[in-house]
């Protein structure tokens, strides 16, 4: 296989040599160069991964040339997709062994072992693009930011909405000053969409022969393989998953966080909807994320503008709808939505920031303002291209919509809603309560946050979730 890396430096040796000719005469009419592409491992190749490495070939410039899965059965498409592509269970074996014929890395698996998978790539020198979101635990999200300083690669979370004009609209809007200083958002999605708040299953069940249960579980603790929890379910549970608020949160707040230009947030609360154990009596398990959750962050405004309250409910939990948005007027997409609240108005948009409105939404077909940020091309599908132009132009280069030095904060921010919600259960423990006892009472506790230093100032006991323990051997 010619790597990107092998065709320059060849060419290199030989360039005093030889007579530069177009690339089009040597092959022919499309023909790209060695030089202009670059070849792609693929971690976790099924489901979201399948999506990813196909956009990835169908920029024209990657050459997927390994695939690495812990089940046979996801990757079944993939690898009959790529027959070229040399096939792994294990990241680490791919890595060591060809290391040298890889350009660029993506990260497709479940959130636990995002972090694990993508600083190892990193380490090697690989552009990497790491699914959202970016990290399972806050410190994680922080050492791949400074890892993209450090080892100098190109690198881009799977929030393909970043890519949007949705975003850059909203921006322009703002910067004109028609909604004026933003002082309180509300986010909300209706996930989750699989089963949370629930008891981990007391059936131990058989391990599929496709699946290495070993792998699967990397940094996360040994338990028995149970029924469903692959390949979706895992997102309902704290050692693997980020909850609804970890799936849909950098979709959804990757808008008002980039037009307001957010850092870290100061505080954090929650309150989290119960479940019954039985008709009589509610309870928590502390295992599975809740089933619907509020949480309220506050971020500091920036020169001289106000302080931000920013909201994020899932579970089915929405704001109140706008006295400027109609009666029969979809809020958000629905489901989902943004709504950004200004001292002079309001505007609001969908997931991934598509059809960004002002309020109310005939204002937005009165007003013009000029573009001022450049649109990627082919919006948010653009958004896997464009880390591959930017691997090809190099580090520092080309601008990425979603660079883990913007993509770190965002995660960091959103991940504090999660860090209060199971802040409740020590809590509990502590007061003596057992978890089948628990019960969510509303806004419990209120973490001031320490955002440089990565550090929660007045409840100690919730930093054990800002960076959690790997399995011995990982």
């Amino acid at each position: 296989m010619t790597t990107r890396r092998s065709f320059i430096k060849s060419a290199g040796l030989a360039a005093a040599a030889v007579t530069i000719v177009p690339r089009h005469v040597i092959g022919g009419s499309g023909f790209i160069a060695p030089s202009d592409k670059i070849v792609v491992a693929g971690i976790g190749v099924g489901g979201k991964g399948e999506s990813d490495i196909a956009n990835f070939a169908k920029s024209g410039k990657a050459d997927i040339g390994f695939l690495c899965d812990v089940d046979d059965r996801r990757a079944a498409k993939t690898v009959t997709n790529f027959p070229k592509a040399k096939y792994y269970k294990d990241y680490r074996k791919m890595l060591d062994e060809n290391h040298k014929s890889i350009d660029a890395v993506s990260v497709s698996t479940p959130d636990h072992m995002h972090s694990i998978q993508a600083i190892a790539a990193m380490q090697l020198g690989k552009h990497v693009y790491v699914q959202k979101p970016l990290t399972h635990d806050i410190a994680e999200a922080r050492m791949l930011t400074e890892a993209a300083k450090k080892y100098k690669v190109v690198t881009q979370m799977g929030n393909q909405g970043a890519s949007g004009d949705g975003v850059r609209q909203m921006r322009e809007w703002y910067d004109a000053g028609l909604i004026g200083d933003v002082h309180t958002v509300y986010c909300w999605t209706n996930r989750p969409v699989w089963p949370q708040g629930i008891p981990w299953s007391t059936q131990k069940a058989e391990i599929p022969k496709e699946l290495d249960w070993n792998l699967w579980l990397g940094t996360a603790p040994a338990k028995d393989y149970v029924e469903k929890i692959v390949p979706f379910n895992w997102r309902g549970w704290w050692d693997y998953g980020t909850g609804a608020l970890g799936d849909m949160a950098c979709h959804i707040i990757e808008p008002p966080f980039r037009v307001l230009g957010l850092g870290y947030p100061t505080d954090v609360e929650c309150s989290v909807g119960s479940v019954y154990v039985d008709e009589f009596k509610r309870g928590y398990f502390p295992e599975s994320c809740p089933p619907s959750s509020h949480a309220i962050m506050t971020y500091p405004g920036k020169a001289g503008k106000p302080n931000v309250k920013f909201h994020w409910m899932d579970g089915g939990i929405q704001p109140e709808r706008p006295e400027e948005l109609g009666p029969n007027e979809i809020m958000g997409d629905g489901g989902n939505g943004v709504i950004m609240v200004g001292t002079k108005g309001k505007m609001m948009c969908g997931t991934y920031g598509i059809n960004p409105q002002l309020l109310p939404t005939s204002r937005t077909k009165e007003v013009s303002t000029p573009q001022t940020y450049k649109r990627v091309v082919g919006g948010s599908e653009g958004h896997y291209a464009q880390w591959v132009e930017g691997c090809i132009a190099g580090y520092g280069k080309s601008e990425l919509s979603s660079s883990f030095d913007l993509a770190g904060p965002l995660t960091e921010g959103l991940l504090m809603g999660n860090l209060a919600i199971r802040s409740y259960d020590i809590r509990k423990q502590r007061e003596g309560g057992r978890p089948d006892q628990f019960d969510y009472p509303g806004r419990y506790i209120k973490l001031l946050w320490d955002g440089p230093n990565m550090k929660v100032t007045n409840f100690d006991d919730a930093n054990q979730f800002v960076k959690r323990e790997y399995r011995t051997g990982w």
